[in-house]
């Protein structure tokens, strides 16, 4: 499976915040969207860094109550992972395992195609797993079988 085709049962929406909104409010923004990735940019389509829960999670472990009120732009991951929109899925599961994270940000050539979470790949393998063992129930008990 290609990666273009996860993207294609993800609503097309890619949420960012701008580097001046606080952690506060992109946590509020996490909550009320039952998400906790989001791009940072001061456009749509530009993505200067990433802020993920555990980016808060960090920041607030290592500033303490200041944390909540900072800007985005002094905790956001400036190391972003990506992947090809034409990858196969093993190779955005190779980057999220390799570099630790959750997320990969989905490319079409310079463009921003989607983002691709580790629930996204479970989801996919599980639906892959599940045809698997459909068909070779049918193929063993003759049914649905040509």
């Amino acid at each position: 499976m290609l990666v273009y085709q996860i993207l294609k049962g993800k609503s097309p929406e890619v949420i960012s915040v701008t580097p001046d909104h606080t952690m506060l409010e992109v946590l509020r923004l996490f909550r009320d969207n039952n998400i906790g990735f989001v791009i940072v940019g001061r456009s749509p389509g530009e993505c200067l860094g990433t802020v993920s829960e555990r980016d808060c999670c960090n920041a607030v472990a290592k500033y303490g109550t200041e944390a909540p009120l900072m800007r985005i732009a002094d905790i956001m991951n400036l190391s972003v992972p990506t992947c090809s929109a034409h990858d196969v899925l093993p190779v955005a599961m190779a980057i999220m395992t390799e570099r630790r994270t959750r997320h990969v940000l989905v490319m079409d050539g310079d463009a921003l195609a989607g983002i691709v979470s580790v629930g996204d790949v479970v989801k996919h393998r599980l639906e892959e797993a599940t045809r698997t063992e459909q068909d070779l129930h049918d193929y063993i008990s003759g049914t649905h079988y040509h």
